[in-house]
């Protein structure tokens, strides 16, 4: 387990590095960075056409393991995550049975190890079966290894009980990730209550039912001096509320997907199940808005919400299909297409999105950064590779993405975790 990755640009905005350097690999951990390390005996890996950053984390996945095996599993849904250059994923507690306590998130870091090729955090639930009602045990899946805590998919409604949940986060240490959604306001909604859901006649979620809902756990939040994640941000309402809170010194941090940045309901020319995704897709002035709060730093991270559904389940009527899109396998790709090529933001500002700013923000010290003593976990890019998103040779059981056929520029190349090389996969 000896590795020497020679001549690759390295950026690693934790350090302000970015140079072609080498890196030299022992052990699962990184040994020494500089330039023309001398390594007799290490398996070379020439990196000199390609990036150099550290493992890209994805905060916010659905690997549907267990009970839903037949959307995904962590085997096939860890398969997509290396292929999309991630090395580190959290798998969200909606799965049957809902992980609410420490046995479900044992045996989800029990097949993880058995058949994972990336690392796998589980988030525990916020509540007893995502019911809103009563409180989960978080020490007892803390000890068990839950990474941070979600009822994502759903929002506790009750602000009480949402004040109870921070303040016992609060007293462990551990992270809250918000799904931020009034259900009166979302009603039965299926898409953005916008000029898209008047011309489809779909009944639409108002941005407002996202707004409410982060104004009122961000003032919870700032009460109680705890930390807040908010969820899959969308509308420029509650990326306005989280920029006035960080002035503020308030403890919140925010994630945004890729969908959410190229995307807009203007996408919506038919009532394709494949853009239906929870919350939806915003308007232009939304998208717009979301762009420049990823750019001035109010969306700390980039996060897919990979939400796999079979055909079947998407082959419905618009209002009956599930929420939600694959993203593992595009991600990548889309946001260096759309946004590094594009000018929107550096190359830096993308990895420290997709690797340096999550890792600090689940307390990740050994990740994110490429430094002597961090874990092994790498991501190297190939910013010249040409490529055609298809859905049918993707990795992941889902399909269900609206990038299928978009030609992009740039994309992972090699996914490294502890030491060893996941991706490309060999026979």
């Amino acid at each position: 387990m000896r590795m020497l990755i020679k001549g690759g640009r390295v950026v690693d905005p934790a350090s302000g590095t970015d140079a072609a350097l080498d890196v030299l690999v022992e052990g699962g951990r990184i040994a020494a960075v500089g330039p023309r390390i001398d390594a007799p005996g290490a398996d070379v890996l020439d990196a000199s056409r390609l990036v150099v950053a550290p493992g890209f984390i994805d905060m916010h996945v659905h690997l549907r393991e267990p009970g839903q095996e037949h959307k995904e599993t962590i085997a096939t849904g860890t398969r997509a995550a290396a292929a999309g250059g991630f090395t580190t994923v959290c798998a969200m507690p909606n799965t049957s049975p809902v992980n609410d306590r420490r046995e479900v998130t044992e045996t989800i870091l029990a097949r993880a190890a058995a058949g994972g090729l990336v690392h796998v955090l589980p988030i525990g639930a916020l509540t007893l079966g995502l019911r809103g009602v009563e409180l989960a045990d978080f020490a007892s899946q803390i000890a068990a290894g839950a990474a941070a805590f979600s009822d994502d998919g759903r929002c506790i409604q009750d602000p009480g009980l949402m004040r109870r949940a921070l303040a016992a986060a609060k007293a462990l240490g551990a992270l809250i990730i918000d799904h931020c959604e009034d259900a009166a306001l979302a009603e039965e909604g299926v898409v953005h209550a916008g000029a898209a859901s008047r011309r489809l006649g779909l009944p639409g979620i108002p941005a407002a039912s996202e707004e409410a809902m982060v104004r009122r756990d961000i003032l919870l939040a700032e009460e109680l001096g705890t930390r807040i994640h908010i969820a899959h941000l969308s509308t420029r309402g509650a990326a306005r509320l989280v920029r006035e809170a960080k002035a503020r010194g308030v403890k919140v941090t925010a994630e945004a997907t890729p969908h959410h940045l190229v995307l807009d309901d203007a996408a919506l020319t038919a009532p394709d199940t494949r853009y239906k995704v929870n919350p939806p897709l915003r308007s232009a002035e939304d998208r717009k808005a979301l762009l420049e709060a990823v750019k001035d730093g109010t969306v700390d991270v980039f996060a897919t919400d990979h939400a796999p559904h079979t055909l079947g389940e998407k082959a419905t009527p618009f209002e009956k299909a599930p929420f939600g899109m694959v993203g593992l396998e595009t991600a990548v790709p889309v946001l260096l297409d759309r946004l590094v090529s594009a000018g929107v933001i550096s190359l830096s500002r993308f990895v420290e999105m997709s690797s340096t700013a999550p890792a600090r923000i689940l307390g990740l010290a050994a990740k994110g950064r490429i430094a002597p003593g961090a874990d092994a976990d790498l991501t190297l890019l190939d910013l010249a590779a040409k490529s055609v998103v298809d859905a049918a040779a993707f990795c992941s059981k889902g399909r269900n993405t609206p990038f299928d056929g978009w030609r992009l520029r740039g994309g992972p190349a090699v996914t490294i975790v502890s030491g060893r090389v996941v991706f490309p996969f060999r026979p």
